[in-house]
């Protein structure tokens, strides 16, 4: 699935791990993800949890999508910064589940916790 995800291959996103229900991923905050402010755009930052998401409810086998997800955002990255998004199943019901991505910098400082559902399409 991410071999075709042209929006993570753009922006450098590397799968590091992969088993079923889990994934993590990187990705290198560059000059062009800064906002305003001098910090990572916080949709750079959901983008990577997403893709991490993606990749661990997709490891089953039939088509998974995101049915709804919300972010918190819990300190600041900044450009230089690399990013990693763990994401671990918490729970799969009929063609639903469950899971939690914690994003994290520099020596393990948590940037952001995201919660995505996920549905099997027919």
């Amino acid at each position: 699935m991410l071999a075709a995800d042209t929006a993570s291959k753009a922006l450098g996103i590397e799968l590091l791990d992969l088993a079923e229900g889990r994934a993590t991923c990187r990705m290198a905050v560059t000059g062009e993800m800064v906002n305003g402010h001098g910090l990572c755009h916080g949709g750079y930052v959901f983008l990577l949890a997403d893709t991490a998401f993606a990749c661990a409810c997709n490891t089953y086998g039939p088509v998974t999508v995101a049915a709804g997800a919300e972010i918190t955002f819990v300190s600041p990255a900044r450009e230089g910064d690399v990013l990693t998004a763990g994401a671990a199943e918490r729970t799969r019901y009929g063609r639903s589940g469950i899971y939690d991505i914690t994003v994290t910098g520099s020596g393990g400082r948590v940037v952001a916790e995201f919660r995505g559902r996920s549905r099997e399409l027919r």
